[in-house]
């Protein structure tokens, strides 16, 4: 259930959706999994401290598999940073819009969460959390954001990228907001993130080493229209 990337770095495997946790001298939870995921969440985090250990939680987006366990994680303690887009419907000041494809598909997986009763605060591109420096990278949904600490040589990518076969690609069109932009900004982040080794995704196995350059050759497919799938789902 959790496995230990680095001293500083664990993944947690909720099945099907990952969660991390890092120490950057502020134990950190990234992403929360699923509604139902929640007890098997303070299983994990057990492990490694208590979720009253917790001083802050990173989303990297608003979709139920990443906050779904946030409003069920009982004694959880936390400010929550996520992007500014992503945040209104985090707090439940506003839902995803019906005129998006997945904005539906977000409205009515949304019926299934709790709103967490936590402070909400939103970030912008080049924002500081702790070691973290926050990266705006729209397309899967508004707000996305990615996270890289250069301390720990981490990315916590979300779902700019999904792990498939031992490589990057990037999210298939469907579970997109925006498929040309997710691109744009899977291109944009490789090329302003600078150096890390460990590359943290929301799906699939993260990697230990050389995660900036998978990231890069991902993004480098993107470029040369071999990086997924175009936006009538046809395969690039």
């Amino acid at each position: 259930m959790v496995t230990t990337l680095t001293d500083d770095v664990w993944w947690v495997d909720l099945q099907g959706t990952n969660a991390f946790l890092v120490d950057d001298g502020a134990l950190t939870l990234v992403d929360a999994g699923m509604p139902w995921h929640s007890s098997r969440l303070a299983r994990a985090i057990s492990q490694v401290g208590s979720v009253g250990d917790i001083e802050r939680v990173l989303v990297t987006h608003f979709d139920i598999d990443h906050v779904g366990g946030l409003g069920r994680l009982g004694g959880l303690d936390a400010t929550v940073y996520v992007g500014s887009a992503d945040a209104p419907y985090l707090r439940g000041d506003e839902r995803p819009p019906w005129s998006n494809r997945k904005g539906v598909l977000q409205r009515a997986l949304d019926l299934t969460r709790s709103t967490p009763d936590l402070p909400v605060e939103a970030i912008e591109d080049g924002d500081t959390v702790g070691s973290f420096t926050a990266y705006h990278t729209p397309g899967h949904t508004p707000g996305h954001t990615a996270f890289v600490s250069e301390d720990l040589s981490v990315g916590l990518l979300g779902d700019l990228v999904v792990e498939s076969d031992g490589r990057y690609e990037l999210p298939p069109w469907y579970l997109n907001y925006d498929g040309d932009r997710a691109r744009e900004s899977l291109v944009d982040f490789a090329d302003r993130a600078g150096d890390f080794a460990v590359a943290c995704q929301g799906h699939g196995t993260p990697f230990v080493d050389r995660g900036s350059g998978r990231v890069a050759d991902a993004a480098r497919r993107a470029e040369e229209g071999g990086g997924g799938t175009d936006a009538t789902g046809t395969r690039a």
